[in-house]
């Protein structure tokens, strides 16, 4: 019995607020409860919630989880910086290219656009004014068709540059044995077989791509998972399987490409083109044999800017190492754009 002025004992129940679950405790009363926070994706908007409830795919909780929130969608947009910047890049090296053609056109009959075959120059500027630009499908909202075209499109021109490089590779290696005296490779000499190289090689990849695109084609997506507070829109490339191989297709033309021209680098070719090939497909390796890890490890929208950063390089090291120093004998040195002096260095 309890002695005056004391107050009877009275037992309190546990109460778990909004952002909280109930959890019954061993030994004690039902009405005493622990309190568990909601786990991730989950939220409590009531007092004494048994279980928390799971958001929606397009929704995340709140820092008190007792609300959801809906996701920002999120893409590799023209607005942003980074699209803006990778987009104008990829216009003003477009640009560029296009002048290097329109001074090989205007310059046609000069010795040194003569002697690297001025097809393949021609061919190989107008697949990589393409390279430049087909970047600019990775970037903006990823639709069914966009989808469907950039890696394909992308694959046909790089496939296309790639091999242009490896004809005149062979070119270089032809012109060479044909000048021995006796040679049957003069035959091998006319205009026809590097554009035949370039066209067996690229109609390989088209053929390739068609497979892709029938049996398991890119698709866009929404990746709900990478990201707590956004839904990152891409690309699904489908089968990857298909993706890599046409990736590989183009390593093993870039290989030979600079094995060729490696081998070919001290023979007395005409302004040591060979030379200009096998740095420039030396830099094309690098930059995508770095590509796979770096692709394999980033997600989302910086997944995207790295493979058009690889477009764009790859391609600027192709311009820059077999063009630029052409151009500039052209226009800032025709002195040197004369038979004489182009005799006088392959004999040199």
């Amino acid at each position: 019995m309890a002695s005056k002025g004391e107050k009877p004992p009275q037992s309190r129940c546990s109460s778990c607020g909004p952002g909280f679950q109930k959890k019954s405790q061993e030994g004690k009363a039902v009405c005493c409860y622990g309190c568990v926070p909601c786990t991730d994706r989950h939220i409590a908007n009531q007092t004494d919630t048994d279980q928390c409830m799971k958001c929606l795919e397009d929704q995340y909780p709140n820092q008190e989880r007792n609300q959801c929130l809906p996701k920002v969608v999120t893409f590799l947009a023209y607005e942003e910086p980074l699209g803006m910047a990778l987009a104008s890049v990829a216009a003003c090296l477009s640009f560029l290219t296009a002048l290097v053609l329109w001074v090989f056109v205007r310059h046609k009959n000069t010795p040194i656009v003569r002697a690297n075959n001025r097809d393949l120059s021609y061919i190989l500027l107008i697949s990589l004014i393409f390279c430049f630009l087909c970047s600019l499908l990775f970037i903006g909202r990823p639709t069914a068709m966009n989808c469907l075209l950039r890696q394909a499109t992308f694959a046909v021109m790089f496939t296309m540059a790639v091999s242009s490089v490896l004809a005149k590779t062979i070119i270089v290696v032809l012109a060479f044995r044909a000048t021995r005296p006796g040679s049957r490779n003069r035959k091998w000499m006319g205009s026809r077989t590097p554009i035949s190289v370039v066209l067996f090689c690229t109609l390989i990849q088209i053929l390739l791509c068609a497979i892709w695109l029938l049996l398991s084609p890119p698709f866009p997506e929404a990746d709900t998972h990478s990201d707590r507070k956004h839904n990152i829109l891409g690309c699904n490339e489908g089968s990857l399987i298909a993706f890599y191989f046409v990736l590989g297709y183009m390593g093993v033309l870039a290989l030979g490409s600079f094995t060729v021209a490696f081998l070919a680098r001290n023979l007395p070719d005409t302004f040591n083109e060979a030379k200009f090939i096998t740095f420039s497909m030396l830099v094309f390796c690098s930059v995508w044999v770095s590509f796979l890890p770096t692709y394999q490890s980033t997600k989302g929208k910086m997944m995207v800017a790295v493979e058009i950063f690889c477009i764009l390089s790859s391609s600027t090291g192709l311009l820059s190492c077999i063009f630029i120093p052409k151009c500039y004998v052209i226009l800032l040195q025709p002195h040197r754009n004369i038979k004489k002096t182009l005799k006088d260095n392959s004999t040199s």
